[in-house]
C-alpha cells in the first residue's frame, strides 16, 4: 500500500508525519510518498523524508497513487475532484464547519476518516489527536499570557518589597485547561478553575488549582468525557461567579467547548469591562465562536485596556512537537487498519474505526457525526 502525505496550505505549519514516524511506517510494509517541502515548515526537509525511505513528488502524483493520504487539514476542495472513487482521507475534519466539503467527499465515494472524531476511550487514548493538540494549546496560552500581563506571575520578595503572584482562572478543565494549571501552576501563579463536570474537581486539585464549583451542573455519560450544554439557570448561576472571580483575577484562559455545537458564552462583555487594565483573555474556542463575547477568532483585541486574544491554533506556532505528537497519534491509528503485510483493511464493525468514520460507501457513518449535522 501507498500513503501519502500532503502538504498544508494557507497558515498551518505542521505536517502529517514527520520523517522518524515514516521510518515506522516503512517497517509495517508501507510505501510513502510526501509532497515536496511538505515538512518545511516544522523543520523537517525533504532529505530528512528521503533518508527514512519516503519518495518525494508533486501533489497531483501522489493523489493519483496513494490509496490513503493523510493531512492535518482537510484538502481543498478543488483537491476532491483528482481523488479516485475508494480512495481513503485521514485529517481533522471539523465536520459542522466542512459540511459542505463533507457531503462532495461523500458523493465522490470517498472514505473519510475524522481524526478529531477518535472515540475518548482507553483503547483509542494513544490515537487521541485533540488531546495531543489542547495540551499544546494549554501549554502555548499560558507562556503567551504571561508574557503579556505587565506583572509578574510569581511571588517576589526582595529589597523592593513583595509582589504578589498573579491570579489566573480558567474556564473548563479539559486536556487544554489541565495543562494550563500545570503550566500556571509552575510558572507560580494562583490558579482558580470553573468546569461543568464535577468529575475534574480531584485532578484540579491535584495539580494545584482551586475548584469553583457551581452547584446544578448537567453532565451525560454518553457525551465521552465532554461537556454538555447546560441549563439556563445554571447558565445563569455559573455566568455570575465567573464574574466575581474574572474582576478579580489577572489572566483568563477559556477553553470550553461542545463538539458540533457553538462554544458557550461564560465571559460577558460587561464582565470585561469591570476586568483591570493590563489583564489578558485567552480564548482557545475562538474557532467555534468564543467563550468571552467579545472575542473575535484570529486577532488580539483591546478593550477598556484588556486584551482579548482569539487563538484556537496554538499547534501550528509549536510546529516541531505538534506535528510529532500528531504522527504518533496517527500510527497507532493506522494500526489498527493495517494488517501484517502492509495492506488496508477497513473493518467497519470497530468501534474506533467506526467511530471516527465520517463517510463511507457514499454513506455516513460515526454516528457522532449524524448527529453534528443531524442527519437521521
Amino acid at each position: 500500500m501507498i500513503i501519502g502525505i500532503l502538504k498544508e496550505t494557507g497558515n498551518e505549519n505542521r505536517v502529517a508525519l514527520l520523517p522518524g514516524e515514516v521510518s515506522v511506517l516503512k517497517k509495517m510494509g508501507i510505501e510513502i510518498l510526501v509532497e515536496q517541502n511538505v515538512g518545511e515548515r516544522a523543520f523537517a526537509f525533504d532529505k530528512d523524508y528521503q533518508t527514512a525511505g519516503a519518495v518525494t513528488a508533486d501533489r497531483k502524483e501522489i493523489i493519483s497513487k496513494s490509496a490513503l493520504l493523510l493531512s492535518i487539514n482537510p484538502p481543498l476542495t478543488d483537491d476532491i475532484n483528482s481523488f479516485k472513487e475508494g480512495q481513503v482521507l485521514c485529517s481533522v475534519l471539523n465536520p459542522v464547519e466542512n459540511k459542505a466539503w463533507l457531503e462532495k467527499a461523500r458523493m465522490r465515494n470517498l472514505t473519510v476518516f475524522a481524526l478529531d472524531l477518535v472515540p475518548r476511550t482507553t483503547r483509542a487514548q494513544s490515537m487521541d489527536i485533540l488531546s495531543s493538540m489542547a495540551t499544546v494549546s494549554g501549554y502555548k496560552a499560558v507562556l503567551e499570557a504571561a508574557s503579556m500581563l505587565p506583572r509578574f506571575f510569581p511571588m517576589f520578595m526582595s529589597a523592593a518589597g513583595t509582589i504578589k503572584p498573579a491570579k489566573v482562572l480558567i474556564l473548563g478543565a479539559g486536556v487544554a485547561g489541565l495543562q494550563a494549571i500545570a503550566i500556571s501552576r509552575k510558572l507560580g501563579a494562583i490558579v482558580e478553575v470553573f468546569d461543568v463536570r464535577a468529575a475534574v474537581k480531584e485532578e484540579v486539585k491535584s495539580l494545584g488549582g482551586k475548584f469553583i464549583e457551581v452547584v446544578g451542573s448537567k453532565e451525560d455519560v454518553a457525551a465521552g468525557g465532554y461537556a454538555v450544554e447546560q441549563t439556563d439557570v445554571f447558565k445563569k448561576k455559573q455566568q455570575d461567579l465567573i464574574q466575581q472571580r474574572a474582576i478579580a483575577s489577572d489572566v483568563v484562559i477559556a477553553t470550553a467547548q461542545i463538539p458540533g455545537k457553538k462554544a458557550p458564552i461564560l465571559l460577558l462583555k460587561e464582565t470585561v469591562s469591570y476586568m483591570k487594565p493590563g489583564s489578558v483573555i485567552i480564548d482557545l474556542a475562538a474557532s467555534s465562536g468564543g467563550n468571552c463575547e467579545l472575542t473575535e477568532n484570529g486577532k488580539n483585541i483591546v478593550i477598556n485596556g484588556v486584551n482579548i486574544i482569539g487563538k484556537s491554533d496554538y499547534p501550528s506556532d509549536m510546529p516541531t512537537d505538534a506535528s510529532k505528537m500528531f504522527g504518533c497519534n496517527v500510527i497507532n491509528f493506522l494500526k489498527i487498519m493495517v494488517d501484517k503485510d502492509g495492506n488496508l483493511v477497513l473493518n467497519m464493525t470497530d468501534e474506533i474505526i467506526n467511530g471516527t468514520a465520517a463517510v463511507h460507501n457514499k454513506e455516513y457513518i460515526s454516528q457522532r457525526i449524524r448527529q453534528m449535522l443531524n442527519i437521521k
